[in-house]
């Protein structure tokens, strides 16, 4: 039997191994992120805040607790995630902002806001409907928002 048959049969049984464990890994993860939703859920509570400001920064930068910057997985540590500064009350806090919730915050306005814990889920006008300011996309964005559409997913 050639060699470079050999090689190619053992790429292919790697590969095949590979697409196998990621499988279930994922599926693996998609379970978990169902538990850690439905506590999210069940703590979650709604609040008046005053927004603030809201950016992405590392979370190192973003002056939340060490008990946080502990909890946090080690890729987490150096990605930029979105923070949103809120005044609830007399104390300014920073919060953690869901992903699909982070677009549509204004910035200089009284919302109510469904917070768990240190976490931002969800977002409502308490004056009025929100009128966030229109964010710019860039192209991947873009081809993403297309290939979605195209594949009728979310």
């Amino acid at each position: 039997m050639p060699t470079h048959l050999i090689v190619l049969i053992v790429m292919l049984v790697i590969l095949a191994g590979l697409t196998v464990g990621l499988y279930f890994l994922g599926k693996r993860m998609e379970k978990q992120r169902a538990e850690q939703q439905k506590q999210v859920a069940a703590t979650s509570q709604q609040v008046s805040l005053l927004i603030i400001d809201k950016k992405r920064m590392r979370l190192r930068d973003a002056g939340l607790p060490n008990a946080v910057l502990d909890a946090a997985p080690w890729y987490t540590k150096r990605a930029k995630v979105p923070i949103v500064k809120v005044k609830a009350g007399p104390q300014i806090m920073n919060l953690i902002c869901a992903e699909e919730v982070f677009d549509e915050i204004p910035t200089k306005r009284e919302v109510k806001a469904t917070v768990s814990g240190l976490y931002l889920t969800g977002v409502r006008g308490l004056h009025g409907r929100l009128n966030a300011e229109p964010v710019k996309k860039g192209w991947r964005a873009r081809l993403t928002e297309r290939l979605n559409k195209m594949t009728g997913s979310k």
